[in-house]
């Protein structure tokens, strides 16, 4: 049995432990672990899982919830400056002491059972969780769903904000195969939310054939913008089993997540409360707070000052198109320049293709790691686009502060392409003065 001083060493070791690398899919084993740990969840649990709007989506559960009372629990992934960021308490990362006392837990039961990093990241979290005391728990899929070590946790209420290609090696190359692996989070006669109009098939019929309650965007829930910056939602279940009549929340604020595609999250968050209204009421004070101060770092997130500068964590070509749609709705600026990253196994080309037409100059980086894609690779897929105004720099701070150096007062910054691309200009953005 291993144990470690502090966090850091613990992390160290869980990054290298496991002989099947850091992603290694399946149940069995994570699942063995979590029965010996006895861990069963004794509160409301709500699983939440999607292409895109995954953590905007957790975002906004916790911090309405928070603002009703209640105790919450939310785990995310991945961090962008602190691990503790993934294992949270009302929004807040806990502290070292009670993850490590959680990874002692896990040693102590998991005897030769290999884990991964994920694995012990999930275990921990609903460890931590049951030891506060949680009133409700919101779990955020790492990857896909049906094999994802959170799926070993049943859902009262599953959400799946919406499918697209990513991640193919593992989901699969369509959106059917893609939909298939997300829609393994739902449960037999329980809430599954669904966040597109346009229902994948095979999620249909796995939601059919286990009888699982769908509930469709567009159909069972939905939300119209209004004039003076408010929106409204519905939910009006059709087909439900679980579900009759409907409720609707009017005179919304607009949520502090910036982006037009911000209420299509907003709205599966809203009706996942309404699955569980019975257990934990929520009032429409709590829902106004919680929207107007919900946060969620690297979503398409503007930083104080000028220039305008925009950091968004989208690495697929849905993401894509949501920052384009969010980039053009934002003001004139006389020079818009990119700091780009991206890892190897993303659709790079598809990336591009979709946000060329969005700055005038390019500065891209290295990402750190065996997935990091180098910036003169980087610049080559550019070049392949047409795109030739581009400096290659060593790493992302170093872009990052070159761009800085550069701009005018209403010019416009916005780095994205990953997690690690948004973390790196965060520790820049971080440092003291």
């Amino acid at each position: 049995m291993h144990t470690f001083p502090t966090l850091d060493a613990w992390l160290a070791h869980l990054e290298t432990a496991h002989s099947g690398g850091t992603i290694d899919m399946g149940l069995a084993r994570v699942g063995e672990v979590r029965a010996r740990m006895n861990l069963v969840p004794a509160c409301p649990l709500i699983v939440v899982a999607g292409t895109n709007g995954k953590g905007s989506t957790c975002a906004y559960l916790t911090h309405i919830y928070t603002e009703a009372g209640y105790r919450v629990g939310t785990l995310t992934s991945p961090h962008l400056l602190r691990f503790n960021e993934r294992i949270a308490i009302n929004g807040e990362p806990v502290a070292d002491a009670p993850i490590m006392a959680a990874f002692e837990r896990i040693e102590a039961a998991r005897g030769n059972i290999s884990l991964t990093y994920f694995e012990f990241n999930t275990l921990a979290a609903v460890s931590v969780f049951a030891e506060a005391a949680v009133d409700v728990m919101v779990l955020e899929v790492g990857l896909g769903g049906r094999l994802d070590a959170v799926n070993v946790f049943d859902a009262d209420v599953a959400v799946i904000t919406g499918v697209d290609l990513d991640h193919q090696a593992y989901l699969g190359d369509t959106i059917e195969a893609v939909a298939y692996e997300k829609a393994g989070v739902m449960r037999p006669g329980r809430p599954a939310v669904f966040g597109q109009s346009t229902v994948p098939q095979s999620l249909a019929q796995h939601a059919a054939d286990i009888g699982a309650d769908l509930l469709v965007a567009g159909r069972d829930f939905a939300f119209t913008t209004l004039e003076q910056q408010q929106w409204s939602f519905r939910f009006q279940p059709q087909a439900s089993r679980l579900f009759s009549g409907s409720r609707a929340r009017h005179a919304l604020p607009m949520p502090a997540l910036r982006g037009g595609f911000q209420l299509y999250n907003a709205a599966c968050a809203l009706a996942a409360l309404e699955c569980l209204d019975a257990r934990l009421p929520v009032d429409m004070g709590a829902i106004k707070r919680g929207l107007v101060r919900v946060r969620n770092p690297g979503r398409f997130q503007v930083l104080p000052g000028r220039p305008l500068r925009v950091l968004d964590v989208g690495h697929n070509p849905q993401a894509a198109r949501a920052l384009r749609n969010s980039l053009m709705a934002l003001p004139y600026a006389p020079v818009r320049t990119a700091v780009f990253g991206m890892l190897s196994d993303k659709d790079i080309h598809a990336v591009v293709a979709t946000l060329k037409d969005q700055f005038d100059h390019w500065r891209v980086a290295t990402l750190p790691g065996p997935r990091g894609l180098s910036g003169a690779a980087v610049a080559a897929v550019l070049a392949e686009h047409g795109i030739t105004a581009v400096d290659v720099h060593a790493d992302v701070a170093a872009a990052w502060q070159a761009a800085l150096s550069q701009a005018g007062e209403n010019d416009r910054i916005a780095a994205f392409g990953s997690f690690h691309t948004v973390a790196d200009v965060l520790a820049v953005e971080n440092r003291p003065t």
